[in-house]
């Protein structure tokens, strides 16, 4: 039986999510076991303390969710939220560099919070926000991500005008193969949206709807 719980990220992101739903974010990653919690910076130490006893990833957001900070902030970011206590950093590429073809510079910016990240033996992700992007800038900011030694490509921040999409991850996946992992975020809210999103590549997925997921049931939520 494939273990699902083990692919998701129990995430919460919202700007005005409180201590209360964090700590609900917790405890219910805590019951099902989930891969990991995704949360704000902010909230990264608290959730450290929160799941010490248990097996369950902290991940966290780095020039979350536009990806225009400066590579030095992104790279302040990162060393943070080590010190914090993350596992996992989630990073935005500079969507705007990349139209731009300016590659050797989001190599730089994706290189650079990698290289701060692979220091302490933790894991990257690179968010490409594919809503943005037309299959030739997502094979592009692929293969960028790869050859910067990131450890996953990931679909979407979930807050710009799509998520993830099957043939986003295909593409995704057909670019890195088995040399990086695939992330699907954003819009994946069912067991049957989660199946999909594994059939096409994805090897972890990021969504807020982990719980109904795991029980089954569609989920309203939007994130």
């Amino acid at each position: 039986m494939m273990e699902y719980n083990q692919y998701i990220d129990h995430t919460q992101l919202k700007q005005d999510a409180t201590l209360n739903q964090i700590n609900t974010l917790i405890e219910e990653a805590k019951q099902y076991n989930f891969k990991s919690v995704c949360v704000q910076p902010s909230y990264v130490a608290h959730s450290r303390k929160a799941l010490q006893d248990s097996e369950v990833l902290v991940c966290t957001v780095v020039g979350f969710p536009l990806g225009q900070n400066a590579t030095e902030t992104k790279v302040f970011e990162t060393v943070q939220a080590i010190k914090d206590g993350a596992d996992e950093i989630d990073m935005v590429i500079n969507v705007a560099k990349l139209k731009d073809e300016l590659y050797d510079e989001v190599q730089l910016d994706i290189q650079s919070v990698v290289s701060a990240a692979h220091k302490e033996s933790k894991i990257v992700k690179v968010i490409l926000e594919t809503c943005l992007l037309s299959d030739d800038e997502i094979k592009k900011a692929c293969e960028i991500s790869e050859k910067a030694g990131a450890d996953f490509v990931k679909t979407s921040t979930g807050f710009s005008t799509g998520g993830a999409t099957v043939e986003a991850v295909q593409l995704m996946k057909q670019t890195v193969g088995d040399r990086l992992e695939v992330k699907a975020s954003g819009g994946v809210r069912s067991l049957e949206d989660m199946n999909k999103m594994i059939e096409a590549g994805a090897t972890r997925i990021g969504a807020s709807s982990g719980v109904k997921i795991m029980q089954g049931l569609e989920s309203d939520s939007d994130y």
